[in-house]
């Protein structure tokens, strides 16, 4: 262990486990909104902090796109902490010292839910496409039931970025009697068409990877290729030109030119090496389901989001960032004037960053003042109404 992990586990949570529950165990298996059942389901989740007598300190995190169960603390040997360990931990934004946090892996995930590259009970085999096509409230329903299995019927709060923000609002559109609050971080409530684009781009480059197979390839080479091409593409658009101007500038790299039409530019190195690092720890299967889930979504069912929110009585933090042009604040302004047409009580906040939409993962210190205080004003010094 470094001296920097041992300093990491005295002063936030520490070591952590993952923990699975598992459901819809044929014949009762688990509708789909495709129409079609799956079951059993395993969810892979984390809990940090303690909970309340009655849970009513008890906060959902929902992960984005490409994250997990992990959000934070360390696992017995890891390089790095949970994906949003500097925002959740004691005297952190989600205060373990005060709130019972979880984060669960997403159905359709490769991070130890169900999902494509896990084993079809009837097959023998990973799943692949015979997976079914899957949505953003199914996921939301796949929580519910975890949160049903660990005795939670309301939340404190619930908080999520990009995808995560997704789901954040499809709970408050498929459960509002069982959120208090919401913090919700730099998503949209449906996809603009720039943003499918993004993602059909990624999909057809694992589509055409010969070692796709018709996702057929767990007993063979992956398509190491097109899935590392997918999330070179998908990084771009995480970051800023003033973002990627400072990190990398026009400086060469140290791996020369890849292929002969290369510059030999350290930007190209460090997409290549983001990608080639993501084939590691994604499955290629995983990607298209939930990409398409992504692009799929929509909070307002084809309407106008006003009307899906006049029943909410959830208090709402939404929190967009100026550099960010995968989710830009537009986004979030449209989410915010739908919650006041719908007479929710609803603060919005743009926070002016370098970082693009990565920035729900960096700009740490203005996030936990912001959160900390909404936080502070739902939970009030105790218990939960």
């Amino acid at each position: 262990m470094t001296e920097k992990q041992g300093t990491a586990l005295k002063e936030g949570i520490g070591l952590v486990e993952t923990q699975y529950f598992t459901f819809a165990h044929p014949p009762q298996q688990f509708g789909l909104d495709s129409g079609e059942k799956l079951g059993p389901i395993t969810v892979a989740y984390e809990t940090y902090g303690e909970p309340d007598e009655d849970f009513s300190n008890a906060i959902l995190v929902p992960h984005a796109f490409s994250g997990d169960a992990h959000a934070a603390g360390w696992h017995e040997g890891a390089a790095k902490p949970g994906w949003w360990d500097e925002m959740i931990g004691p005297g952190k934004a989600f205060d373990t010292d005060k709130y019972f946090v979880i984060c669960s892996n997403v159905l359709g995930g490769c991070k130890g839910t169900t999902g494509p590259s896990s084993i079809n009970p009837e097959a023998g085999k990973p799943y692949g496409i015979d997976f079914p096509l899957i949505t953003i409230p199914d996921m939301v329903r796949v929580q519910a039931r975890l949160l049903d299995h660990l005795g939670i019927e309301r939340l404190l709060s619930i908080a999520g970025g990009s995808m995560g923000g997704q789901q954040v609002l499809e709970w408050l559109v498929s459960y509002p009697e069982r959120v208090r609050s919401a913090v919700v971080v730099a998503t949209a409530a449906r996809h603009s068409p720039q943003q499918i684009a993004f993602n059909e781009v990624g999909r057809q480059a694992i589509l055409a990877d010969p070692n796709w197979k018709n996702g057929k390839y767990y007993d063979g080479e992956p398509p190491v290729k097109g899935l590392s091409v997918a999330r070179m593409i998908g990084h771009i658009t995480y970051m800023s030109d003033a973002s990627m101007a400072k990190k990398f500038g026009r400086r060469t790299g140290e791996n020369g030119k890849a292929h002969p039409f290369a510059n030999g530019f350290e930007v190209e190195d460090y997409l290549h090496y983001r990608g080639l690092s993501f084939v590691d720890r994604f499955d290629a299967n995983s990607y298209l389901y939930i990409t398409k889930a992504i692009d799929d979504y929509d909070a307002a069912r084809g309407g106008n989001l006003s009307d899906v929110f006049r029943s909410l009585e959830a208090k709402l933090l939404i929190l967009s960032f100026k550099s960010d042009w995968l989710y830009p604040s537009y986004q979030s302004l449209d989410i915010v004037r739908a919650c006041k047409r719908a007479g929710v009580d609803v603060s919005y906040c743009e926070i002016h960053s370098t970082y693009g939409h990565d920035a729900f993962l960096l700009e740490i210190d203005e996030q936990t003042t912001l959160v900390s205080h909404f936080l502070k004003k739902v939970f009030g010094g105790g218990k939960g109404r």
